[in-house]
């Protein structure tokens, strides 16, 4: 992708409004370029002593119209190039965080989410910046200072005069191709140490309790301050090359006035300029050292800026690992079996397979009991049938149809995935169980509570469902977070639920509720149940026993009681800590 591609979309689309504001701001700066003239042809009329009332009154009204037109057709121009690069911050934005929802999983665990709200916030905030003052700007003072040279060259002043002024300005190109590259260079450095801070802050947020409950405060501190000492390393660096760019070009701006003054003023001592020529010449001159200025500015914020578009663009050029086929269908998993054939898996720059040989068949309407140690390949597997990870091609099929033909809506819409963390969100209790259609009616989200086992928890809140919860649902406890997460599943009432230890937080009274509640819930669908407590599992049609990625054992809570290994001892020792704990 070309580092300017998201300009060039946005620029293709919203051309006809930039050309009327240039238009506008053109319109503007050629009238403005009309003041100095006025005023010189008015000095030799003093001079000549051929001033009278209506004279006075006519170049009064000509100034006023020159100063009106130029504050409504510059103030206009101005408004609609705001305007657009507001608009260009808001689109921009919804298409970043369209391209976050389609990254796969890995990409989520190389950028931390500080770092991605750095493209967000600073890098659409840069360019939308660039692009607003850039035209702007530019379009002011490229026109101005060709209006100004223009009508200078069509005035009585001497042409080896307006050449020698502006001299000095031909050194601009030059400056502007030494220091641009360096600009650029360091600007990318301080957007990625913004980055890097950005993710140490909302690491450290995110884990105050822990470093509260620690008392290690000034640890965490020093290493957040690490983060903060390299931007501002970086942006020195930035600002000492930019303010001596920044400085140069109005220096070449006001040599060139004090060229016009001294020259300028020698000739019209010398009677080879008229006087009125001499206050036109310094007012030109004048006029073109803001707009000197302002294309400094410019160039410097266009360097700036376009680190973070190269940014952008490398961001938005990124493919998400799991991709849709052009083939993709979809199809209905009610009445379709879960096969497993052969598989393996590694995770991406893993040594070690997560997954080996897995075969496992799921008929339509069963239970599966998964169990294993911590690190078996547990949620691996529910996450390769989910296609956060893609699968090998024909390891995984629903039905007759391999799920990497399917589309990811049709595959993820008909399957009720509840993990271990019981993520929430900071909105209401009766938006988090709806999540999936937030149309449900109450109705519905109080059946789905009472099913997890969470209604009698929220029935005593003051708003009840309407409650609102901290960020990550921390209003709740640990259980209160896993059941409200259980009824989010419950309510969508997929033909496919996977819980994955989604009852660990709760004591064994409500578990045995919830595993009852789901047991004639789920009658007549397929259901797949991870945990580390056998008695979660032992009512699944069939047990199967994870150990370092391979199925080391499998069968119903009977049979594999009845056979020596990981399964009866875990049920040993899970059995001896309950009598111990009665």
């Amino acid at each position: 992708m070309h580092s300017q591609r998201v300009l060039k979309d946005y620029l293709g689309t919203k051309w006809p409004m930039y050309a009327l504001a240039v238009l506008s701001i053109t319109a503007a700066n050629i009238i403005q370029s009309f003041y100095p003239r006025l005023l010189g042809n008015f000095t030799d009329l003093l001079q000549q002593h051929r001033i009278t009332h209506s004279l006075i009154v006519e170049y009064s009204l000509l100034l006023l119209g020159v100063g009106v037109s130029f504050a409504v057709l510059g103030g206009l121009g101005q408004y609609i190039i705001m305007h657009l690069g507001r608009l260009f911050e808001f689109v921009t934005r919804r298409k970043l965080f369209d391209h976050f929802t389609k990254m796969s999983e890995r990409f989520y665990s190389k950028n931390g989410v500080g770092k991605l709200l750095s493209y967000v916030m600073n890098d659409v905030t840069s360019v939308r910046e660039s692009i607003s003052m850039g035209i702007n700007q530019t379009t002011n003072a490229a026109i101005l200072i060709v209006s100004a040279v223009t009508m200078m060259l069509f005035s009585a002043i001497p042409l080896y005069l307006i050449g020698v002024c502006i001299v000095p300005l031909l050194a601009i190109p030059w400056i502007v191709v030494s220091f641009g590259p360096i600009i650029r260079k360091r600007s990318l450095a301080v957007q990625e140490s913004i980055g890097k801070m950005t993710e140490s802050a909302e690491e450290q947020f995110g884990g105050i309790r822990v470093t509260k409950k620690f008392a290690v405060e000034p640890i965490m501190i020093d290493r957040f301050g690490a983060t903060v000492d390299r931007i501002r390393e970086n942006q020195l660096k930035l600002v000492r090359v930019s303010s001596l760019f920044g400085a140069i070009i109005p220096f070449l701006g006001a040599l060139s006035l004090v060229i016009a003054i001294v020259v300028g003023g020698y000739l019209t001592i010398h009677h080879r300029i008229t006087l009125g020529n001499f206050v036109a010449l310094t007012l030109y001159v004048r006029m073109m050292v803001n707009p000197l200025q302002q294309i400094g500015n410019v160039i410097n914020t266009m360097q700036r800026s376009r680190a973070s578009l190269e940014r952008i663009n490398d961001l938005l050029a990124m493919k998400g690992d799991i991709q849709e086929s052009e083939q993709a269908e979809t199809r209905d998993l009610a009445q379709a079996a879960i096969r497993i054939n052969r598989l393996s898996f590694a995770y991406p720059d893993a040594e070690r397979e997560a997954l080996r040989d897995i075969d496992l068949v799921v008929e339509p309407g069963k239970t599966l009991g998964i169990l294993g140690k911590t690190g078996s390949g547990k949620t691996t597997l529910m996450k390769l049938m989910l296609r956060v990870y893609d699968p090998p091609e024909g390891t995984i099929r629903i039905g007759d149809t391999d799920i990497r033909s399917l589309t990811l809506a049709s595959l993820r819409d008909q399957i009720a995935y509840v993990p271990q963390d019981g993520f929430l969100f900071s909105t209401t209790i009766r938006d988090n169980i709806a999540f999936y259609r937030r149309d449900t009616s109450l109705s519905r989200i109080e059946d789905a509570a009472k099913q997890a086992q969470i209604y009698g928890n929220i029935a005593m809140f003051p708003d009840r469902f309407e409650t609102k919860l901290g960020e990550r649902g921390i209003t709740l406890s640990g259980g209160q977070r896993q059941r409200t997460s259980l009824a989010r599943g419950l309510i969508k009432r997929a033909p496919i639920m996977i819980l994955d230890d989604s009852v660990s937080a709760v004591d064994s009274v409500t578990e045995t509720r919830i595993l009852e509640t789901l047991r004639a819930e789920r009658k007549g669908k397929t259901t797949i149940v991870i945990a580390h407590r056998i008695s979660a599992l032992k009512h699944a049609d069939e047990i199967v026993v994870l150990d370092e990625g391979r199925i080391v054992q499998r069968g119903t809570h009977r049979e594999l009681l009845s056979q020596r290994g990981l399964y009866a001892e875990l049920h040993a020792i899970q059995e001896e800590g309950t009598r111990d704990a009665n």
